[in-house]
């Protein structure tokens, strides 16, 4: 089957793709690289020919409300269009665990993205899952403050994004659901603790502060908003598991 994976590049592209040919399927990449631009739709109609499914792994580069909201809604209409356009009968989407709730900042494209689903008459799938263990990486890039690493204060159920692609894969080779069951990793951590951990493990030595974010954006970090509800289906890999085996 002939799966599009758009986002292909980022962090769950890579992992999307790596799982579709686990499952013997025919990806699709797309991103600038390969001469398809998501924001402006150029290229798409194009790449989408003869595929089942597309699947939107994308994400903003951007966390500011309005920047996020311009790309999900950008991103999201261009795609549905282009599908709709050659003949695409499935659209498989990926989300944030409380990013409805939450709605500001990088959550409000989530949401905003959520929305314009929701209002379709059918013919997408959705997944919501927590952050994926792979973030970790990211706060460290963007947190070091001289010879300090800051971590916003914030809780987390973190998930493998291995885990994630492999559900998404599977969706995509089904008929559209709407929402899907959400997705979360098996253990609450504190995204403090987990970079201590990724430090210590990878030989950096210097101390962790954990900083308190203003506004909502940090409040639905601390309070609990992207948590999973009771009863939410969990994945299997801890993120000390994972961090075993980036660091063999």
């Amino acid at each position: 089957m002939k799966v599009v994976v758009a986002g292909a590049t980022g962090t769950l592209g890579t992992q999307v793709i790596t799982a579709a040919r686990a499952a013997g399927h025919e990806p699709v990449l797309i991103s600038r690289e390969s001469g398809v631009d998501l924001i402006t739709g150029s290229g798409l109609a194009d790449a989408l020919q003869g595929a089942a499914a597309v699947i939107d792994a994308s994400a903003s580069t951007s966390t500011a409300t309005k920047q996020s909201i311009h790309f999900f809604t950008t991103v999201t209409r261009n795609l549905l269009d282009a599908e709709r356009a050659v003949g695409v009968s499935h659209h498989v989407a990926i989300s944030i665990i409380g990013a409805a709730k939450v709605n500001v900042n990088y959550y409000a494209g989530k949401a905003a993205q959520e929305a314009i689903l929701r209002a379709e008459p059918g013919g997408w799938s959705m997944l919501r899952t927590t952050q994926f263990h792979e973030f970790v990486t990211q706060l460290i890039s963007h947190g070091r403050l001289g010879p300090l690493q800051g971590v916003p204060k914030m809780r987390s159920r973190p998930i493998a994004a291995a885990e994630v692609a492999a559900e998404l894969v599977a969706i995509a080779c089904g008929d559209p659901r709407g929402i899907e069951p959400d997705l979360a990793g098996p253990r609450e951590e504190t995204m403090a603790e987990l970079v201590r951990r990724y430090l210590a493990a990878t030989g950096q030595r210097r101390p962790v502060i954990e900083l308190p974010i203003p506004g909502a954006w940090g409040r639905g970090m601390r309070d609990g908003s992207l948590l999973p509800k009771s009863g939410t289906r969990l994945g299997l890999q801890t993120f000390d598991e994972w961090l075993a085996a980036q660091t063999r």
